[in-house]
């Protein structure tokens, strides 16, 4: 998509960390550490290094990084001028959008935002969002899309790890998995890592766990978002057993080497599941 297309679609100038002249470049960046998007914007050749005069009136941060760091950049970002001021717009405003949906979603168009910041702004931006995706969720204020986002993996994480340990007990009971997974998907235990990412090699076709697990959403950045939650439930004094574990969990499958993998090889390279045959 080229930056000429997407200005078009809104009433204001936008500037975008990440490129948006290949769309795709805009969901693989959920790999960036709070320490590189610091420096994209207040670095030494950062966007807004020394309070510059901005152009853009509106820059949008996709990135999966925790919320205090949102929210910093969205202090530091408003406290710059503009040069050229528009209606009510006297500073330029940061928007928090992370991404959820996976390769096949930014592939296809059918991303979901989590949109954190102004609302005002989320309204402006809304159908440049709507142009890449088929979601778009405003979460509240500065850095609350970021933690949308990982409460959003949180749960995923955790469910793919009980979907897996579920499998991998019903094959040591003598449960086939394919028969396992018809019980889950038409009852309480149906969820999107059983119905629609399932993790056992053979039950489902175009999912990683169908090619090896080569593809879709690697280990190393679970593991990342995970101790990104951990952090989160850390500084805000909530206990969150679950988030432990599972990090504990992803980030031994790291150093195992399987952090190029898809997250549901867990099921896999932890619990030593077996291929449906």
């Amino acid at each position: 998509m080229a930056i000429s297309r997407v200005r078009s679609l809104l009433p204001l100038s936008i500037g975008i960390h990440k490129s948006v002249s290949s769309i795709y470049r805009f969901y693989s960046s959920t790999s960036s550490t709070h320490f590189e998007v610091l420096d994209v914007y207040t670095g030494p050749n950062g966007l807004i290094h020394d309070g510059n005069l901005l152009r853009p009136m509106l820059f949008i941060d996709s990135s999966t990084i925790d919320p205090q760091t949102s929210r910093r950049l969205s202090v530091a970002v408003s406290n710059c001028g503009l040069k050229q001021r528009k209606d009510i717009w006297e500073t330029p405003i940061i928007l928090d959008a992370p991404v959820s949906g996976g390769v096949l979603a930014a592939e296809t168009g059918t991303l979901t935002f989590m949109v954190g910041g102004s609302e005002e702004a989320y309204l402006a931006a809304k159908p440049l969002f709507l142009s890449m995706g088929k979601n778009t969720i405003y979460c509240g204020g500065a850095g609350n899309g970021s933690a949308a986002k990982i409460c959003n993996n949180l749960a995923m994480a955790v469910s793919m790890l009980g979907v897996s340990e579920a499998f991998a007990l019903g094959q040591s009971l003598g449960i086939a998995a394919g028969t396992l997974a018809k019980i889950f998907n038409s009852s309480s235990a149906r969820c999107w890592s059983s119905d629609s990412y399932n993790p056992v090699p053979g039950v489902m076709e175009g999912v990683p766990s169908s090619r090896n697990y080569v593809g879709g959403f690697a280990t190393k950045l679970m593991a990342k978002d995970l101790n990104l939650a951990a952090e989160s439930a850390k500084e805000t004094g909530l206990t969150c057993p679950l988030t432990s574990q599972a990090k504990e969990i992803y980030v031994e499958l790291c150093k195992e080497g399987h952090e190029a993998k898809d997250f549901s090889c867990v099921f896999r390279h932890y619990y030593s599941g077996k291929d449906e045959h």
